[in-house]
């Protein structure tokens, strides 16, 4: 979230990936020697912790020529062929995390609904299949401490799951530091990094401490992509219809072409504008798309002038001056292309997410979210948004009606909350995921007050001109051009609370693990009286990009301070919504 966590766990999974494929050596570049040649063979599960930090033609220079998903069917055949003892070493790797951007990771991807909320909250959950999943997040976090090099100091809130994986990665941690001759935390895995001076928090938080977040509608760039688009593990999929052919009546549509872009650290546009409010990336695709024009013009004009005829000294001094000007536009020529491919790939993705929110209007139910969220005065009434048939999918109303019902400090009266179902009921909408809700607030409300969400708010800007001139690739027409003010989500709160040693009755009361203390429980463990430099935010029942975001944000005013954010899982509000659902059929 700073340019020095840029070194963080990214990074560190990436050497720790290439040493693997070292066979666990340091991967030193151009050594001299044989080059040796590898097979690499995964598993689903290793495909998506490689897949968002290592290309194919990094996985070639490294010498791997063929990659496939056979791990079982090796281990069954050198069995069969009692060719066991042809395997020369068998190494233990603690990479079971998956890293998305430098300061996010996310548990996992495959069978991701053994740890999902819904997994977490079923009512009718073993004790036995709740210590497995509790197993499974401490398994992953522990991997991702010892990738990190380093032992937090831990904190949690009482009574919840995050408690749970809290006790369990504390022990684990602790096991581990006392078997001194085989701990993971010695040697050269903790020789360098941000985090080797000062150890860093880890606060780890449950879902349900902030249920609307998840369901928020957004206005942020990556957000949005992964609210209205297929965007999994960093790479986005899109439809693009090519519309009806011009054939008589009757003729079959055209077949719709899929395209997938990757969204990486490389692409600067993305690194650039994933966290900026909407009309301003497609003002910034706009600017960027203008400017190409321009040099590409410039390059299209000396090569006409470079074929000038003629032998007056005019015409070669300006030949002379102009060649030197065209090897410099031609040696710029693959930065051009790459930057052409860029723009067409954010036209692309930016429009594909502009036809949601002008379909839906997804720019009026942001707005109007976000005065729900701060308590701010409702300029028009919720019940006119739900029946309006023109105004978002019914799942949109849904994700709408959930906010208002989770963020009221009362809640609807009987005969009001009837008026709201028939109008959501008469809007196609399903409402299972109100009735769970309803049991999850009746619940809440017994443990502790609903949660604040700041009472900042957006505010409408004028309409960006740039974006709204009819040369523009993006027709922003009737869509609002809301701009964002910071203001601090349940999550980001609780972080600051800790982080910055700051007493507050939000999080007074949170336990605290040092797994470096041998002995001792909360009340006893001398504690860290200084505000923390770097701190790992995890939230065990799983996470939104909206989040992640928020955590950006905050961290950009602290000088030196880093933040890596994780979650159980990664979901966008179909997806929650369709938990929320299950939870709550009868």
């Amino acid at each position: 979230m700073a340019t020095a966590a840029a070194a963080s766990i990214r990074e560190r999974q990436t050497v720790a990936l290439k040493r693997m494929l070292n066979f666990n050596v340091p991967h030193v570049k151009n050594s001299t020697g044989e080059p040796v040649w590898k097979v690499l063979i995964y598993d689903r599960f290793g495909q998506d912790i490689i897949s968002p930090l290592l290309s194919v033609k990094e996985l070639r220079d490294m010498g791997i020529t063929l990659h496939l998903s056979k791990l079982e069917d090796i281990a069954n055949a050198a069995l069969a062929a009692s060719a066991v003892t042809q395997v020369a070493k068998v190494f233990d790797q603690y990479l079971n995390f998956i890293t998305l951007e430098d300061d996010m990771f996310v548990l996992c991807n495959q069978n991701k609904e053994l740890v999902s909320y819904r997994a977490i909250n079923r009512p009718d959950i073993t004790d036995t299949e709740m210590e497995t999943v509790m197993d499974t997040i401490v398994d992953s976090l522990f991997c991702f401490f010892v990738t990190l090099g380093a032992v937090p100091i831990i904190r949690c809130s009482r009574g919840t799951a995050a408690e749970m994986v809290a006790v369990k990665l504390d022990k684990k941690l602790r096991e581990n530091l006392r078997d001194a001759r085989n701990s993971l935390f010695t040697g050269d895995t903790l020789g360098a990094g941000q985090f080797s001076f000062q150890r860093p928090l880890l606060v780890l938080v449950d879902r349900n401490i902030d249920l609307a977040t998840p369901l928020h509608h957004t206005w942020t760039y990556q957000a949005l992509v992964h609210d209205v688009l297929d965007f999994h593990l960093n790479r986005v999929n899109l439809e693009e219809s090519s519309g009806v052919e011009n054939s008589p009546a009757g003729a079959r549509p055209k077949r719709k072409n899929k395209k997938s872009y990757d969204l990486t650290p490389v692409d600067k546009f993305w690194q650039k504008h994933k966290g900026s409010p909407f009309p301003e990336v497609a003002e910034s695709v706009q600017q960027e798309l203008e400017s190409y024009r321009a040099q590409e013009d410039e390059v299209k004009r000396l090569k006409s002038i470079m074929g000038l005829e003629g032998e007056d000294e005019g015409a070669i001094s300006m030949l002379s001056d102009n060649t030197a000007k065209l090897t410099s536009a031609v040696s710029s020529l693959p930065e051009l292309l790459e930057k052409k491919r860029l723009i067409d790939l954010h036209t692309n993705v930016a429009t594909a997410v502009l036809e949601h929110i002008k379909a839906r209007k997804l720019d009026v139910y942001f707005e109007y979210e976000e005065k729900i969220m701060s308590k701010t005065t409702l300029d028009k009434s919720l019940l006119d948004i739900i029946s309006d048939p023109d105004a978002g999918t019914p799942e949109d109303k849904m994700r709408l009606f959930l906010i208002y019902y989770i963020s009221a400090q009362q809640a609807p009266s009987e005969a009001d909350l009837e008026q709201y179902k028939k109008a959501l009921t008469d809007a196609g909408c399903n409402l299972n995921p109100l009735q769970y809700i309803k049991q999850w607030k009746a619940f809440a409300k017994m443990a502790s007050a609903p949660a604040s969400y700041g009472n900042t708010t957006t505010k409408p800007m004028g309409l960006l001109s740039r974006v709204m001139n009819t040369g523009s690739q993006f027709v922003m027409e009737g869509v609002k051009n809301l701009v964002l003010k910071q203001q601090n989500l349940p999550v980001t709160r609780i972080l600051d609370n800790l982080m910055e040693m700051k007493s507050n009755p939000e999080t007074d009361d949170y336990r605290y693990f040092d797994p470096k203390m041998l002995r001792g429980n909360d009340s006893s463990v001398p504690r860290n009286k200084n505000p923390f430099q770097e701190a790992i935010v995890f939230v065990v029942g799983g996470g939104n990009y909206i989040e992640y975001q928020n955590l950006v944000d905050y961290i950009k005013g602290k000088q030196g301070k880093h933040i890596l954010y994780g979650c159980s899982e990664l979901f966008n509000a179909t997806q929650f919504i369709k938990q929320l659902s299950q939870l709550g059929q009868k």
